[in-house]
């Protein structure tokens, strides 16, 4: 769904959507294709998208999302699931001169996502709500053992016999 300037700049437009697993590409890039991110289930989200009075195009999306996703462990890399469940507001702004130089920019900007084209694409937003919710460390549980450095053993499942030796 793409929320076009024009139709925005008449009235606030609803959505509510349920996109299926796979319909939206959640890998940051070709590096971190290992990390194997993807959706466990259907992406449920609703909300409106509107155009800030009194701003220059500025787009705001928000309303709640509900979604599990998977990933591997960052400890044991076994499979691991994180469900979000949350009420979301997005802000967009459209893209200007000098958009690229370097130049200061204050707290709200920081907050601020920029389009190029006529408007937002709602998957686009869906996917950045995303991976902004999810924890930085992904472990399948606190407890999480981790595998040895040394023999690969899952400590998990099994513990071993290896003994770390301290460096000097």
């Amino acid at each position: 769904m793409f929320f076009h300037l024009r139709d925005l700049d008449v009235r606030a437009v609803r959505f509510d959507v349920e996109i299926a697993p796979g319909a939206i590409d959640f890998q940051l890039g070709t590096k971190d294709k290992d990390t194997n991110l993807h959706q466990a289930g259907p992406l449920r989200a609703k909300g409106n998208a509107e155009l800030v009075m009194g701003s220059l195009g500025e787009i705001r999306v928000s309303g709640h999302l509900a979604v599990e996703m998977e990933a591997d462990c960052d400890r044991c890399l076994e499979p691991a699931r994180f469900p979000i469940d949350s009420d979301f507001a997005l802000y967009y702004r459209p893209v200007a001169d000098g958009y690229g130089d370097e130049k200061e920019i204050d707290s709200g900007e920081a907050e601020m996502g920029f389009y190029v084209s006529d408007g937002v694409e709602l998957d686009d937003v869906l996917r950045e709500f995303v991976l902004l919710t999810l924890p930085m460390q992904r472990v399948c549980r606190e407890s999480c053992k981790g595998i040895c450095p040394l023999c690969g053993q899952n400590r998990n499942q099994k513990e071993c016999q290896c003994h770390a030796e301290a460096a000097d």
